[in-house]
């Protein structure tokens, strides 16, 4: 078991050997963070201090690299790290005073840039400058927080570390904070490292090596000690028997969108569920009650998972959901109102972000997938110092206008001021059947670009693979899920939308896209053609609107059904009975849920293609020859018969589709319902009457 705790170390001499200063810090910057045992995503800090000459004066210069601000180690590139000139950093330790000139001294950060570098300087730079030793880590160990969050914190050090690390009591980063770490190093010239009260870890040494195996071998001994002093059961036992998995899911995809309703008024929320054993070790336990009011203690922690977590029974009802939140939203306000400050910014959203279901698991929501995924991972963290510092000793969690501190800090503030603004459908969940065609993923393209999560789902389970991997590339991969689904199969699309649910945590916009082509004489028509084309056209694109506006209806935010129809379902054709009635069909369905989920502001409008070659499946095979045929041209010629049919004059491409689906899945048509709009180059006989 001992050796399982133990983190190896993933050093090699021989690729070291080939990097330069700078690179040896992105190396073990990158391996550092590799690893959420040694620090959670974005958290802690590296730096090295390296000879370089002035830009300018072609003088040596020390300069410190450290990581910038908002970046994260285990994935920076060396553009993400900050440079500044130690001697400027040393001129304005000289001119500080006092606790007053904090704030001031972060913005004095930017006349300390080396060789004007674009990344920020973070606040944590004071922490590295300081510190006589060319390198320099900090990280978020489970193990050790769980060490540097116990009542007697100091005693624990010293016992498990045997005077290899410092101790400095819990203080907001900042230079007052920097100046006191390297007074301490520089007054012990045998200490390796500290460790920060309510904090983390602190590791120096003359080399990225030593440093690197440095913070390894730290990490390594509190977690053997952890694991050899910790009282089991942990957290004092099981109080609530956890659910079969199962039903752990079923229940987290019922809260989720009943939850995401009552939180995401003034911004759409995405979620995220997990049942990992830490988790459910947690939710079970009789000290779930006395341990998740305290909050985190970490400020990494604590900025991402808020205040304190609430608590939702497993089966919650409505009423029950509308009690706790509400009562939530309150104590956050009467939290505000007790610590704000004279310039405190205005409150935030009230709304919790972590959510813990005893026989579940947890539930985050947040801005968006990663962000909510993330706070998760943050909470799992803070699950691990809590098991350790109270297995040990007693938790203690950050204190209460400390935590107001930090959440409400100016410099905090205005780095939010400084995000970019959220773009249109950010938090925002869309389904969209025939995903893998033309038509689907360009509507899927053009809705991740404006921060729509998207799910999508088609019978071709290699092309669905294919697609979905792209976009995970370009948008990352918390943006985009795919599910294969028949849309012909009840239980498949039940399954399928449920699986959206469980995803992001609820639901905003539906495209019925999926397609079949059908083309022959009236007589020539089998039973069998027809159900097959009204089993996919109007039999599927009623099972998806049917299972998408149920989940629309129970989370109660409204939400956008589209319907991809075509010119054939308001102007007949020759030799396509089933697929224009079918197609027909789809845009009455689309009024009849109109009509049905207009008091609910649940819109369903649709989209009229005609003539979409370019990607689409349904002109690869047979449709293609049969167009070809009755227009007595060349399959090749088609593109351009159809171009040359249309009232001006232009092909009509699946971005075009697209397009109009945005529109109508966007507030830009809030106020639009029943509808259908042509996207086909103008068609005269497909006009509106």
């Amino acid at each position: 078991m001992t050796k399982d705790l133990l983190l190896p170390s993933l050093w090699d001499d021989a690729h070291a050997a080939t990097l330069d200063e700078p690179g040896l810090l992105l190396y073990r910057s990158n391996l550092l963070g590799s690893d959420l045992r040694i620090t959670n995503f974005g958290g802690g800090n590296t730096s090295a201090k390296v000879a370089a000459k002035d830009p300018l004066t072609g003088a040596d210069v020390q300069v410190l690299w450290v990581k910038g601000s908002g970046g994260d180690i285990g994935s920076m590139k060396l553009d993400g790290f900050a440079t500044v000139y130690m001697d400027r950093l040393f001129q304005l330790r000289a001119q500080y005073r006092d606790l007053s000139q904090e704030d001031a001294m972060v913005e004095a950060l930017s006349h300390c840039i080396y060789n004007l570098n674009p990344r920020a300087p973070s606040i944590d730079t004071w922490l590295h400058g300081f510190v006589p030793r060319a390198h320099v880590d900090h990280v978020h160990s489970d193990a050790v927080i769980a060490i540097a969050a116990c009542a007697d914190q100091v005693r624990l050090t010293q016992e498990i570390f045997g005077g290899d690390l410092g101790y400095l009591p819990w203080q907001r980063p900042g230079i007052d904070l920097g100046i006191k770490l390297g007074e301490l190093a520089e007054r012990n010239p045998h200490l390796k490292g500290v460790v920060l009260g309510q904090h983390g870890l602190f590791t120096w040494a003359d080399t990225a090596k030593d440093c690197y195996l440095l913070t390894l071998e730290m990490i390594n001994k509190a977690a053997v000690w952890l694991d050899a002093n910790v009282k089991r059961p942990v957290f004092g036992g099981e109080r609530t028997p956890a659910l079969p998995a199962q039903d752990r899911k079923a229940e987290a995809r019922r809260l989720m969108p009943l939850i995401r309703g009552r939180i995401s008024a003034s911004e759409m929320k995405s979620g995220h569920f997990t049942d990992a054993p830490e988790v459910l070790d947690f939710v079970n336990s009789h000290a779930l009650d006395a341990l998740a009011p305290l909050g985190t203690s970490c400020p990494d922690h604590f900025l991402r998972t808020k205040i304190k977590p609430l608590v939702i029974p497993a089966g919650a009802d409505t009423a029950t959901l509308d009690t706790l939140i509400a009562q939530y939203r309150a104590d956050y306000a009467a939290y505000y109102d007790r610590c704000k400050r004279h310039n405190s910014p205005a409150i935030r959203d009230p709304n919790a972000v972590i959510y813990l279901i005893p026989g579940v698991g947890m539930i985050s929501f947040a801005k968006d997938k990663a962000t909510a995924r993330i706070s998760s991972e943050f909470y799992v963290n803070a699950i691990n110092v809590m098991r350790g510092a109270s297995g040990v000793s007693t938790y203690q969690g950050l204190p209460e206008q400390e935590a107001f501190d930090i959440e409400y800090w100016l410099l905090e503030e205005a780095k939010l001021q400084r995000m970019p603004k959220p773009k249109p459908m950010q938090g925002r969940v869309a389904f969209i059947t025939g995903g893998a065609g033309g038509i689907g993923s360009a509507t899927a393209d053009r809705l991740l670009r404006e921060g729509c999560n998207v799910v999508l789902a088609d019978i071709d389970a290699k092309s669905l693979d294919e697609v979905t991997a792209g976009f995970a590339k370009r948008y990352g991969r918390d943006m985009v899920r795919s599910v294969v689904m028949d849309v012909t199969s009840e239980a498949q699309v039940i399954a399928a939308l449920e699986t959206a649910v469980a995803e992001y945590g609820g639901l905003d916009v539906v495209v019925n896209n999926a397609g079949i082509t059908s083309a022959a004489a009236v007589e020539d028509t089998t039973l069998a053609m027809w159900n097959r084309t009204f089993d996919i056209l109007s039999t599927g694109y009623f099972l998806v609107g049917r299972e998408g506006y149920r989940i629309m209806k129970a989370q109660a935010l409204g939400g956008s059904m589209i319907f991809v129809s075509s010119k054939n379902g308001v102007a007949a054709s020759p030799g396509a009975s089933a697929y224009c009635t079918a197609k027909a069909a789809e845009i009455h369905l689309a009024r009849c849920m109109a009509l049905e989920g207009a008091p609910m502001g649940i819109r369903v409008n649709v989209v009229n293609p005609d003539a979409v070659l370019r990607g689409s499946k349904i002109w690869q095979g047979e449709w293609s020859q049969q167009r070809a045929a009755s227009n007595k041209i060349a399959v090749d010629e088609l593109e351009e018969h159809y171009r040359k049919r249309s009232l001006l004059q232009r092909s009509v491409f699946p971005e075009d589709i697209a397009e109009g689906i945005f529109f109508f899945a966007s507030d830009l048509s809030a106020k639009s319902t029943g509808n259908f709009l042509n996207v086909d180059a103008g068609n005269a006989i497909s006009f509106t009457r």
